[in-house]
């Protein structure tokens, strides 16, 4: 059944003609029902990367949220595609795309998301306060920016966060966001990576047991397009893991960390090479993180509000470039380029440590994290001030 899942899924996102069908006939189909479905404006729904974990600033915000006595009286409801591994307390457990999902989607007063809770479709109610964290833009295209997708509208949002006016204007162009609710507050997610200390990082560190004199590299790749119509995303990056080993075991131990997506990758752990991909806040890996090896994730960006060097590892940069695209060349945007070979990254390794293009690091992050640090307490103020001029209309 989750491979039926998956193929339609990836039909429904590269196939324009379903597409249409799928949207314009079953949102009107919605929009029917919730004509008979009154909101409660109480009820506040989650989802994180579409179903797939507890976590990014939605999870955030739900923590944050049932900690202010102003949304005491609130029911929260989170969205899985496998329920059945999540028992969340003070929240409600549902499947993702079930009948029931849609049903308490038109009832819900308040809507939170990383990515989207309409699935595609359009039918919110005008009542609905619809906040759409996203989970990072700025490096490769998205949205309606990408090849075969004329689907996303996000007019409908209420608040939609970007964290600079570079996200900004990808946002109005791309999902067609209405320019009223852009917030340029950064995310819930990185108010963390704001805050951290010396005091924060060594509790990291001894919690992922790493050595006293050995630094952190930290590999976190972005997603790879699937070539059998969805049924798996395989990752093989060209990595010999003994030479690797060989050549930095001595001074550094090596996380990897998989983009949820990911579904095939091949790769033997032990005490240097160390597999964090479960791990749920990735606040608390990059916390530890010395150097950063990526490629086109926007990764890069929390990163740099950590004041963490990148490396942007791009050994298929050109092919990427042409299937997916990307907003700007990363070979004259990023510190050090782009490098295509393992040899020049395990070179790149130590000048990072010596803080080598240290300038061109702040540089970027100055101009691509303009906002954040206090998207959690920002959010739950609109929200708690909107929720009171509902009720006082109601009253009069």
């Amino acid at each position: 059944m989750a491979g039926v899942k998956k193929r339609i899924e990836y039909l429904l996102k590269h196939n324009t003609g379903i597409q249409f069908v799928y949207r314009h006939c079953v949102s009107a189909l919605f929009r029917t029902i919730g004509l008979f479905i009154r909101t409660d404006d109480s009820l506040v729904l989650f989802n994180a990367s579409g179903g797939r974990k507890f976590g990014d600033s939605p999870k955030v915000l739900f923590d944050a949220m049932t900690q202010d006595s102003r949304f005491a009286g609130c029911r929260f409801v989170w969205a899985f595609e496998k329920p059945e591994n999540f028992q969340i307390e003070n929240a409600q457990v549902i499947r993702i795309d079930s009948w029931t999902y849609f049903k308490t989607a038109l009832k819900g007063g308040i809507w939170i998301s990383s990515v989207n809770i309409e699935r595609g479709l359009h039918f919110k109610k005008r009542k609905t306060v619809y906040v759409n964290t996203w989970h990072g833009a700025g490096t490769k295209k998205i949205g309606n920016a990408c090849n075969g997708r004329k689907d996303y509208n996000f007019s409908a949002v209420d608040m939609m966060l970007v964290q600079s006016d570079f996200e900004r204007d990808i946002f109005l162009r791309d999902f067609l966001c209405n320019p009223e609710a852009i917030r340029k507050i950064g995310f819930p997610r990185n108010d963390e990576l704001f805050q951290l200390t010396p005091e924060l990082k060594k509790k990291y560190r001894k919690q992922f047991d790493i050595p006293d004199n050995k630094k952190v590299i930290l590999y976190a790749p972005t997603w790879r397009e699937s070539r059998d119509g969805g049924l798996s995303y395989e990752f093989i990056p060209p990595i010999r893991m003994e030479k690797w080993k060989e050549r930095l075991s001595d001074e550094y131990v090596m996380l990897f960390r998989m983009h949820p997506f990911t579904t095939q990758f091949e790769m033997h752990y032990d005490d240097f090479a160390r597999n964090v991909s479960s791990y749920e806040n990735l606040n608390h890996v990059l916390a530890i993180t010395d150097v950063l090896i990526t490629d086109y994730s926007t990764i890069v960006y929390d990163a740099s509000i950590a004041g963490i060097p990148f490396i942007c590892f791009g050994f298929d940069y050109d092919r990427y470039s042409e299937e997916r695209g990307f907003y700007f060349d990363l070979r004259q945007v990023y510190p050090g380029g782009v490098l295509t070979t393992e040899d020049q990254v395990l070179d790149r390794i130590p000048e990072m440590i010596s803080g080598k293009d240290r300038e061109q690091f702040k540089a970027f992050r100055d101009r691509y994290v303009e906002a954040g640090g206090t998207a959690t307490q920002q959010i739950l103020d609109e929200l708690a001030k909107r929720a009171g001029k509902t009720r006082l209309s109601e009253r009069l």
